[in-house]
């Protein structure tokens, strides 16, 4: 079975709506076989009182690329992902612009996926460093 870039793009950016993610205006913008990417607008509204960008908004951008590349790896109709572990090591400090973030996976197994981030900024510089564990579930309830 092929990979389908739009179809993953679409169902991640439909899932996302009135949510964090959709808060935060992040936007999933590509995706292939082993890696999903996302980018966030850097203003006032993700900054910390310093007028410079959040770790928490940074770490929930990396959350957010990290658990939906992890759904497109399973069946959502009987699957659920979840978060257990995230790490970040902030390297850059950012004020405006845009943050991307491309979640590569490390390890896929059959109940855990690793998935290493890395955020950066319109120069391809390294904003942050970070790794989330998912653990895959039974889905439990219908998806609404």
């Amino acid at each position: 079975m092929s990979f389908d870039k739009e179809k993953a793009l679409k169902m991640c950016n439909d899932y996302c709506r009135n949510t964090l993610m959709d808060t935060l205006e992040i936007v999933y913008t590509d995706a292939a076989e082993g890696f999903l990417e996302a980018t966030m607008p850097v203003n006032s509204r993700v900054h910390q009182p310093m007028g410079l960008l959040h770790g928490g908004a940074t770490v929930a951008l990396a959350e957010s690329v990290g658990s939906a590349a992890s759904l497109l790896f399973v069946n959502p109709e009987i699957q659920e992902v979840r978060g257990i572990e995230i790490a970040a090591n902030h390297l850059r400090s950012k004020r405006d612009g845009v943050v991307t973030a491309r979640a590569r996976i490390v390890h896929q197994g059959r109940s855990i996926h690793l998935w290493e981030i890395k955020i950066t900024d319109e120069q391809e510089r390294l904003i942050s460093l970070c790794k989330i564990t998912n653990m895959v579930l039974p889905r439990k309830r219908k998806i609404e």
